[in-house]
């Protein structure tokens, strides 16, 4: 059963629709798609409010997505053609209480695609995109950590500059890896498809 990580170093860079659009994409993968977010101190993993709750059913909720309007991430996995698509929520550094869970829902995937970093201290995908805007100045720690295990980099292209708003993260670790240049809406190009199939092989 493939696995696919969708990462990124930032918030709205793109993460979700990538994961959307290869779902698109590929339909005969049959896709089950996850999301994965992790709240800091204060909110709940339950439904995702401030709380003072420190109890150990708050710190990882998750719940299969039902909704087709397209109005939530995981909602757009489903408009997009996946077989199923859940929410994973815990609280910051504690994703490996929800492991056992996620494991569960993997092995009755015939494929699937994660939406997280994070992920990746706790199992190996067969393939392994990150997404990048060098007009966003914030890097998470976790896409740092594990920048120099992607497969391929999916690169905002802004016209008419070279500058980046990065000013201690080097490219280096993935300077021999594929890099695909993305244009905003379009996240996906005819060339990351060819990619993630190849890569994939035969389902």
């Amino acid at each position: 059963m493939p696995i696919v990580v969708i990462g990124g170093h930032s918030r709205s860079v793109g993460k979700t629709s990538v994961v959307a659009g290869l779902i698109s994409a590929l339909p005969d993968r049959h896709w089950t798609a996850l999301k994965i977010t992790q709240y800091g101190h204060g909110i709940c993993s339950a439904n995702g409010e401030a709380c003072d709750c420190a109890t150990d059913d708050h710190t990882f909720a998750v719940s299969e997505e039902r909704d087709r309007s397209g109005e939530s991430d995981t909602s757009r996995f489903l408009v997009a053609g996946a077989v199923h698509s859940w929410w994973v929520r815990t609280q910051q550094g504690r994703l490996a209480e929800a492991m056992p869970r996620i494991r569960q829902i993997l092995a009755g995937a015939e494929n699937a695609i994660i939406e997280s970093n994070s992920i990746l201290r706790f199992l190996r995908p067969d393939l392994y995109l990150t997404v990048l805007d060098p007009q966003t100045a914030d890097f998470k720690a976790s896409a740092q950590t594990f920048l120099d295990r992607a497969d391929a980099v999916l690169l905002h292209a802004t016209p008419g500059t070279a500058v980046t708003a990065w000013d201690r993260t080097s490219l280096k670790p993935v300077a021999n890896r594929p890099m695909f240049a993305i244009h905003p809406p379009r996240y996906v190009t005819p060339e990351v498809i060819e990619f993630v199939r190849n890569r994939l092989g035969t389902s």
